[in-house]
Formats: structure tokens, C-alpha cells, sequence
């Protein structure tokens, strides 16, 4: 549409704070390992970990690294319909899942892999999902773990109104309580989903984590095409905080998780942590990203892998030796290999039993379509289908 000649030219737009992309993060960001490994210190956050337990946290990241490569390679091999890596991610959601406490309730996307290892949820049953052989295979309840999310957004508001269960129910108030951590993109946080449970979130004041994976890419488009403020800064618009954290620490994102759920437990309310990381593999096995951005930036952040991190910080403070590692790798290779066996036999539902859970009772409509697709099928008789 052209202008009128008198029309006023548009207003310039009002400066902004320059959004942090790719591989800088700005200093606001809560570190407590840097790339190299070093130890430093942060005024607001801290963990004092046993030897123990710092251990177990490096294994963590290497099982769920194992688990992600053995899936995408299963995937190639066409034994999986999809998958959605997380590679580049261990550290953000190992950190945030091993701070949570027993009571607490996760609500993932379909990328969680890492969280799903730390609630317990058995690797095979993530791949049932997306090998077509189940809905998702756990219970919920018992895992405090909620089945993945495909809705792009959608698992925030079924976080914000389990959290508003909670306030209804009075379990806030103290370190005994419980809170809700919601697990979402980039990409997402520009979904009205999201947004709305923001809102929802702060007027009631619900004890719910807004956990926020900035791997830099919403699929192709980068971060920078979505705001133009940090996301973490989005919050203060909301009336609660914000706080982005160094998202390949392990440290820094347990520290920061597990001070936010304790505020929500103590009746504290919402927090929006940003976990600044970055997306090291394709969005998800359909996706070639060498088609949307440059392969130096992907070699800067490799420089950042959190658990080269981790594993620079054990061996600088000579927490680990030769016989630690030696047996991680034959535990990670005897985790591979028992997900590859158990994929590989894992059986076919029968595909009319689609129909069996769609409603409590079937519908007379459903009924004609069930019996439309077993006379579909039905015509392959003979020729090896079931």
C-alpha cells in the first residue's frame, strides 16, 4: 500500500537492549563454570556438592548424551519415526531436573530427554513414542512427569493450572510444598500459550518454573527475528523475575532451578530462567540446519560443550582418575546397547487399537471409521501386513 503524500512518516522505533544472540550471552548471565572449567563464584547463586556429587552429575551428562546419539542413530537406520535432539543441552536440563525435589511436577516439550533421565522415566519408553509403538508410556504421576508435549507452548498453561491446583490445595508455604517447572523454546516463547500463562501465572501468583531452553534457533529462525529484548527480561512485564543463566553450566543451572522452585514452594510465586545454550544438532531429524546457519557458529559453541566443562572441572580439581572414566564408557555402552536391543524388539500395537482410548465409550461415528480402516486392512491379507 502506498503512503498518502501528507501521511507522516513512521516513528522511528524506541532503542532497545541489544538482544543476545549466538555465542554472546552479555554479562547478566549466571556462570559458575566457565568453557575451561574454572570454578568462579556468583553473589546470588552457589552450590557446595560433595565429590559424590559432582561425579554423578558428569554422569548424567554423558548417559544422556549416549541416549541422544544412540536414538538419532536408530532414527537413520529407520527404526524411529523422528527424533528431536538435544544435543548441546544436557547441561541446562540435567542441572534444572536434578534440582528438583521429589514432590515437584515437570511438564516437558518433546525435547526433555535429559529431565525424563533425572525423574526416572526409562529411555525406552521415550523411544516407544516416537518409534509409533506407544502414547507416551509412563505415568505421569508416578514419575511427577508429564507426558511429551507436541503443541508448541501448550505444557506452560497445563504447568500454571496444575500450579494453581497446588495454591487451591495449600501445599505452598514451605520447603515442603510443591511447585511446577515448565519446560519450553524460543521458538515458543513467542506462542500465546505461553504468554497467557504468564499471566495467569503472576495474577495468582502460581509456584510455577518457567524454564526456557534458548538454543538460539526456534527451527530456522534465529532468536534475534523474535525479540528484541532478552527473553529473560520478558518476565519484569509480567510481574515476576527473570534471570538468564549460562545454560552449558550444570552448576549454574542446577543453582538457579533450584532457588526459583524454592521460591515457589515458599509461596514466592513464578520465575522465568533463561537457559542461554545452543541447539549443537538439527532441530529435529527432518531438519538440515547447514541450510540456516553458518558452520563457524556452530565450532564456537562446540568451544562451550558443557561436558567438556564438567569433565575439565573434575580433572582440575582431581575429582576423577583413569578407572572413573573407564567405567562411565562401559556403562554408557551398556546403556546404548540395552536401548538398541529394546528398540529393535520392542512390539507393534496392533493399528486398530488407535480406536480403543479415543473416548471412554466408543462413538458411533468412531465405530464406522474403526470399521472402515479393518476392511482397509484387511485387503493387504496375505501379503505379510497385519
Amino acid at each position: 500500500m502506498t503512503l498518502p503524500a501528507t501521511a507522516a512518516p513512521p516513528a522511528a522505533a524506541p532503542e532497545t537492549t541489544p538482544v543476545a544472540t549466538s555465542t554472546s550471552a552479555g554479562p547478566e548471565l549466571v556462570q559458575l563454570l566457565t568453557p575451561e572449567g574454572e570454578r568462579v563464584s556468583h553473589p546470588d547463586y552457589d552450590v557446595d556438592l560433595t565429590d559424590d556429587e559432582y561425579r554423578a552429575l558428569y554422569r548424567d551428562l554423558v548417559l544422556v548424551r549416549r541416549i541422544d546419539v544412540e536414538a538419532t542413530a536408530l532414527q537413520r537406520q529407520g527404526e524411529l519415526g523422528i527424533w528431536a535432539a538435544l544435543l548441546g543441552q544436557e547441561a541446562a536440563q540435567v542441572g534444572s531436573g536434578r534440582a528438583m525435589r521429589a514432590q515437584d511436577f515437570a511438564f516437558p516439550t518433546y525435547r526433555e530427554h535429559g529431565v525424563a533421565w533425572c525423574r526416572g522415566v526409562d529411555p525406552l519408553k521415550l523411544l516407544g513414542l516416537f518409534r509409533g509403538a506407544s502414547n507416551g508410556g509412563w505415568d505421569p504421576q508416578e514419575k511427577r512427569f508429564n507426558l511429551y508435549t507436541i503443541v508448541i507452548g501448550s505444557q506452560t498453561l497445563h504447568a500454571t493450572g496444575y500450579a494453581m491446583g497446588i495454591v487451591k490445595d495449600g501445599a505452598v508455604g514451605s520447603d515442603d510444598g510443591e511447585a511446577a517447572i515448565a519446560y519450553f523454546g524460543d521458538g515458543a516463547s513467542s506462542q500465546g500459550d505461553v504468554n497467557e500463562a504468564f499471566v495467569w501465572a503472576s495474577v495468582y501468583n502460581a509456584p510455577v518454573v518457567f524454564f526456557c531452553q534458548n538454543n538460539q534457533w526456534g527451527i530456522s529462525t534465529p532468536t534475534d527475528h523474535q525479540t528484541r529484548i532478552p527473553l529473560y527480561l520478558r518476565a519484569q512485564g509480567f510481574g515476576f523475575p527473570g534471570v538468564r543463566v549460562d545454560g552449558n553450566d550444570v552448576l549454574a543451572s542446577y543453582a538457579v532451578t533450584r532457588k526459583a522452585l524454592d521460591d515457589a514452594r515458599n509461596g514466592q510465586g513464578p520465575t522465568l530462567i533463561e537457559a542461554f545454550t545452543y541447539r549443537m544438532g538439527a532441530h529435529t531429524t527432518s531438519d538440515d540446519p547447514t541450510r540456516y546457519r553458518l558452520a563457524s557458529e556452530l565450532e564456537a559453541w562446540k568451544l562451550k560443550d558443557p561436558l567438556e566443562r564438567m569433565r575439565s572441572f573434575l580433572y582440575k580439581q582431581q575429582l576423577v582418575d583413569a578407572d572413573f572414566f573407564g567405567q562411565l564408557d562401559a556403562d554408557a555402552d551398556a546403556l546404548a546397547a540395552r536401548i538398541r536391543k529394546g528398540c529393535l524388539e520392542m512390539p507393534d500395537p496392533d493399528p486398530l487399537s488407535m480406536f480403543d482410548d479415543v473416548y471412554d465409550e466408543i462413538t458411533p461415528l468412531l465405530e464406522q471409521q474403526r470399521a472402515t480402516y479393518e476392511a482397509y486392512l484387511s485387503g493387504f491379507a496375505g501379503e505379510g501386513h497385519s
